[in-house]
């Protein structure tokens, strides 16, 4: 082969990757999969930008965030344990339908879900 048949060979196979890579992406960004999560500094931005906000404003719509965010915090926090314990009475009627064998898989396959929960947890 020469060398420009090569070059193409390369070149095609970088285009396509980077052509995949990019459609995975997007499709992941926009179906929800990866999700951008809350930014104050975001909002505030957008909301200065769009709002023509004046520098007390931004200060008071900082501290409006803030309060707020511990409240939604607490608000978590306070729920959490009764959506725990729906997900686990979820887990046990699953594992009524199934032999010993599917129990055990059942069971890995909940535990890589909690490893993998603990990870993205924010908080």
């Amino acid at each position: 082969m020469t060398r420009r048949a090569y070059l193409y060979f390369v070149l095609t196979f970088l285009l396509g990757g980077a052509v995949g890579g990019s459609g995975m992406y997007f499709y992941a960004w926009h179906s929800g999969r990866w999700s951008r999560g809350f930014s104050k500094e975001h909002v505030v931005r957008h909301l200065k930008h769009e709002l023509g906000l004046s520098e007390p404003q931004v200060h008071q719509l900082h501290e409006i965030l803030d309060e707020f965010d511990g409240k939604f915090a607490g608000l978590h926090r306070q729920v959490e344990p009764q959506f725990t314990a729906l997900e686990e009475e979820r887990r046990n009627r699953i594992r009524q339908i199934l032999n010993p064998e599917q129990v055990a898989k059942f069971n890995d396959l909940v535990r890589g879900w909690e490893e993998r929960r603990k990870k993205q947890k924010p908080r």
